[in-house]
């Protein structure tokens, strides 16, 4: 007889115990299914308590009551989890690692009894699927697919000191994940809860950083009910009693909180192979978009290049994009956040005719303090004996895991840049040509497009507001010292007056125009003024700008200055990559001639400290 079983929790700390209920007494191996180490054997009785050891590692683990049912793994379609198997997580008692794994226990559970009417929350248009299914049931195990396996099984041989969870522990679990650096999502993880989403979106603001080597992700809203033993899922706002309509069971996008919010991606856009042609999933490849981007380093890849042979599983996700100058840029329309970069795409039109076509948008976006990646694709981690992928995965985890994850990124490509400037959501910049040049200030590595002003540049600035007669546009200051401002039509510089002698760099700040010269000068002029009064040292600046009334300046030795008018200058420790800097909201944005453009957030930077804690002051001038 086979025995069937169930446990009382999905998770449990280690150095605690487990209830199970067995349909009759069995014996029972416990292993690891990370490396299939065998923790526990002996006998249960129909209602046996497992002992978790102290020293149990924390991963997922199954309990095997009776003999081995042969359950090969497959494709989608294959057999189901075994009734005599049942799978929990064992948590760290005592979280030490920065790297949490959320494991997809509510997904597991819509599928479990798929097609059995009133029992299975499976198939979708079925008007018998069940809209309540229990956990106190046996068959809440992976799919036959395993989309979590391969990730679950590479994660400690790779070198990863990881914590596990069920994704249940993340509802109303913003306490789990802050103990942690990153949350990886991994596999195929379709089912969430409104407190899932509050911890995990809250954790990002907070600065916590999100992985998703999933695909399908939170495509449904569910309840729980009944302690969390019970999930709810009716698929229809009109046959879900619920009083609040955002937390009907259905998809996230009806319930007015598309998921691109959280992931950047959407089911909605992204493509599905089912039935007989899932396995086409095994033909398709991702093509690079952004090569340079960090996410790519050490791969070889450049752009156009197609990677990933199979990684596309039978779902994708991806997000609304245009191209702009033959590179992807996000339209934001959908819920997808304008943060998000894409790196690289897949198109998957085809599948239309084997399930959903549509695409697959692999990305990063930012989200208040913290960082969210996807590789938008449920078979990711089982592709990691490609060495693309496997190096793309290594190099998510250790940025997002890391204690300092802001640091430099490549926003664009390589240009021969002299000076820079945001106006409005444009990014202007003066090319060695002569020819001012334009691309919209994001992540994404969009291609600089030529506008018709020319004039030989060396800074760039544009006020916060109107004051003096200076009106709020676009102004320069020209090798020859004089002080420009871009016409109304963005064709043409018009000559305003003349501005000091060999400028390196223009800013403006405090409602003034300052200028620094190659001979160690620093200038001012307020609005309204007609001439120019030394404002002390430069500090040896190659480039200025300035940002919400404070002077930034990369100096000749690479470092970041920053100074209050009427102040000194002060060192931090931060090496700008390149000689031409810019400061907008809250961003740091540099280049120069050959160099890519690259972006870090501002934030409160370390500063160096000379002996006796004072801080570094460079080129002060008599007067200060």
């Amino acid at each position: 007889m086979t025995v069937s079983a169930y446990a009382a929790a999905t998770s449990c700390e280690q150095g605690s115990s487990l209830r199970f209920t067995l349909s009759a007494p069995a014996g029972v191996e416990v292993a690891d299914v990370a490396d299939e180490r065998v923790l526990f054997s002996g006998t249960a009785t129909r209602d046996w308590k497992l002992e978790i050891g102290a020293d149990w590692p924390s991963s997922l683990y199954r309990a095997r009551f009776g003999a081995e049912i042969p359950w090969p793994q497959s494709l989608p379609g294959g057999r189901p989890c075994p009734d005599n198997e049942v799978y929990f997580v064992v948590r760290q008692a005592v979280a030490t690692s920065p790297i949490l794994v959320s494991l997809p226990f509510t997904t597991w559970q819509a599928y479990n009894r798929s097609g059995v009417p009133g029992e299975g929350v499976y198939w979708t248009e079925s008007p018998h699927r069940a809209a309540r299914v229990s956990f106190d049931r046996p068959g809440v195990g992976p799919s036959p697919e395993r989309w979590e396996q391969g990730m679950l099984r590479w994660l400690r041989p790779a070198g990863y000191d990881v914590a596990f969870c069920s994704n249940l522990d993340l509802h109303d679990g913003l306490d789990l994940l802050t103990r942690h650096r990153v949350l990886v999502v991994n596999g195929h993880d379709e089912y969430w809860t409104a407190g899932m989403r509050d911890a995990v979106e809250e954790f990002v603001r907070l600065g916590g950083n999100v992985a998703f080597f999933a695909g399908n992700t939170a495509w449904w809203q569910i309840r729980l009910e009944d302690g969390g033993r019970t999930m709810v899922c009716h698929r229809d706002a009109i046959a879900d009693p619920v009083a609040d309509p955002r937390l009907a069971t259905v998809e996230w996008s009806a319930a007015g909180r598309p998921e691109n919010s959280l992931t950047g991606v959407s089911f909605r856009a992204g493509a599905g192979t089912w039935g007989p042609y899932m396995p086409r999933m095994l033909e398709e490849s991702y093509t690079a978009r952004f090569a340079s981007h960090w996410v790519f380093e050490g791969t070889g890849l450049t752009d156009g290049d197609e990677f990933g042979r199979g990684c596309l599983g039978y779902e994708t996700d991806a997000a609304e994009f245009e191209e702009v100058g033959g590179v992807p840029r996000v339209t934001a329309r959908d819920g997808t956040p304008a943060s998000f970069v894409v790196l690289a795409t897949a198109d998957l039109r085809h599948w239309a005719s084997y399930g959903q076509g549509g695409m697959a948008t692999m990305g990063v976006f930012t989200s208040g303090l913290g960082q969210v990646f996807t590789a938008a694709t449920v078979n990711w981690g089982n592709t990691l004996h490609d060495p693309v992928v496997e190096r793309i995965t290594r190099n998510v985890i250790d940025r997002f895991s890391a204690e300092e994850s802001e640091r430099w990124e490549v926003i664009g490509p390589s240009a021969d840049l002299r000076a820079m400037a945001v106006f409005g959501r444009t990014l202007y910049a003066a090319g060695a040509g002569g020819r001012l040049l334009r691309r919209e200030l994001c992540g994404q590595n969009l291609p600089w497009a030529a506008t018709a002003a020319t004039a030989d540049l060396r800074g760039l600035a544009v006020p916060r507001e109107a004051a003096g007669g200076r009106g709020v546009a676009l102004y320069g200051v020209s090798a020859e010292g004089r002080l420009l401002q871009l016409d109304g039509t963005g064709t043409a510089w018009l000559d305003l007056a003349p501005a000091p002698e060999n400028p390196v760099g223009l800013a403006i700040a405090d409602c003034a125009f300052y200028v620094a010269t190659a001979t160690g000068e620093l200038w001012r002029q307020p609005f309204g003024s007609s001439g120019w009064e030394p404002a002390g040292s430069s500090g040896g600046a190659v480039s200025l700008g300035g940002m919400n009334g404070r002077l930034f300046a990369v100096d000749e030795r690479g470092l970041l200055l920053t100074m209050l008018p009427g102040g000194a200058w002060e060192e931090h420790g931060l090496e700008v990559p390149g000689t031409v800097l810019t400061a907008h909201a809250g961003l740091l944005v540099a280049g120069g001639p050959g160099l890519p453009l690259r972006r870090r957030p501002l934030r409160n930077i370390g500063k160096q400290r000379e002996p006796g804690d004072r801080t570094a002051r460079h080129g002060e001038s008599p007067a200060t």
